[in-house]
């Protein structure tokens, strides 16, 4: 266990768990079924301060460190995925590219709206052919004038409903592309030219929405690229930075969540235990339980310790990377087994299994898939 963790942040995960049990957790099955999270709760999730986690205290935010931002969406994620979702794009890819690259007056601008909660932020990345490979996106932005003009579709946009912000990457240079002729752009809704689409119809995270971005001719003015005119064609570069965070947030949320499905699973098995199920017929679903916890203990260590590392400065790209194939398909498997070990009744919506399966899944597409994970892992193994 990490031993850098202030009284004050230690409040703050309390806080969190609280509001995840005592308001969270009591209406995740209606927010399941309606798709929709309460503005109430989202208010509430403001005055926390759970928009701005990782911003700087000087722009509003509440300044976390790596490690301790993953802690917190541990905390968050141990009930219905979409609560964490509806914050995590502001904190992480959303918004993270004007903290890491932006000029002074983009973040003296942008990351007081964003961590009030005022303002949602989005990343645009993901188009048709170019999801995991970021290297293939086809979304052109040509300077004329004093604008910048962009043309081209991102699809599964998460809060595209929500957000007033986006990040965007589109290339700037054909030729170079990824080696210095990508850039990215703080597009606002509303600028001319820019229009967000119909809500997907997806089988996990119900009640976070994702939606497709059209860019037909979108004028965006020059003072709009992620720190200015010198940054034109090192888009690339501020998304790889990103993702890298990113990633590590990914496999927090599925350390989350299986945390919480072996916490149903041990309720369940009690439950059976004062049933006077005989032993013999609850072993092999007890080993499923040891399992569990092994490998919940195991993924907890490496992403605290990957976290660390970036906190200390560390280039962590293999080991975020590593992090989130190991927490991510190990949330796929403790799911599965919990299936088992509800037998039926896990089909039922009613008793959460059925829901976080299919959330835990899509965690291994997020932030890239697991065999993107795997060839950043090698190549950087044979690089090395």
């Amino acid at each position: 266990m990490p031993h850098t963790l202030s009284d004050e942040f230690e409040r703050l995960r309390l806080q969190v768990r609280h509001f995840v049990q005592e308001e969270l957790e009591p209406i995740s099955l209606a927010v399941e079924t309606r798709e929709q999270i309460p503005e109430p709760i989202v208010d509430r999730m403001r005055q926390m301060g759970l928009f701005g986690m990782p911003i700087p205290k000087a722009y509003g935010g509440l300044g976390l460190t790596t490690l301790q931002e993953v802690m917190i969406y541990e905390e968050i994620t141990q009930t219905n995925g979409c609560y964490r979702s509806r914050i995590g794009t502001s904190n992480g890819i959303g918004s993270m590219g004007i903290v890491y690259d932006g000029t002074v007056a983009q973040k003296e601008f942008y990351l007081p709206r964003i961590a009030c909660g005022e303002w949602s932020s989005a990343f645009a990345l993901t188009e048709p052919n170019a999801g995991s490979d970021a290297s293939n996106i086809a979304t052109t932005a040509v300077l004329n004038g004093d604008h910048w003009v962009l043309n081209g579709n991102k699809i599964f946009i998460t809060n595209a409903d929500q957000a007033r912000l986006f990040t965007t990457i589109a290339v700037t240079d054909e030729e170079k592309r990824a080696r210095g002729g990508v850039t990215a752009f703080i597009v606002e809704r509303g600028m001319p030219g820019f229009s967000v689409g119909a809500a997907d119809v997806k089988m996990g995270l119900k009640g976070s929405h994702t939606h497709e971005l059209i860019f037909k001719d979108c004028r965006v003015p020059a003072e709009n690229v992620i720190g200015g005119m010198p940054m034109v064609g090192q888009g690339f570069k501020t998304a790889m930075r990103v993702l890298d965070k990113g990633r590590l947030c990914m496999a927090a949320c599925a350390l989350g969540a299986a945390q919480k499905i072996m916490t149903l699973c041990t309720q369940r098995m009690r439950e059976k235990r004062q049933a006077s199920t005989a032993r013999k017929e609850s072993q092999a679903a007890e080993f499923m339980l040891a399992d569990m916890a092994t490998q919940i203990f195991a993924a907890r260590q490496m992403l605290y310790q990957a976290a660390q590392l970036r906190d200390d400065g560390k280039q962590i790209t293999s080991e975020a990377s590593m992090a989130k194939i190991f927490c991510t398909e190990m949330a796929s498997r403790v799911a599965d087994d919990a299936l088992q070990i509800f037998e039926e009744e896990g089909l039922f919506t009613a008793h959460q299994i059925e829901i976080l399966l299919r959330d835990v899944r899509l965690y291994r597409i997020y932030e890239g898939t697991s065999e993107i994970q795997r060839l950043i892992v090698s190549r950087g193994l044979l690089k090395s």
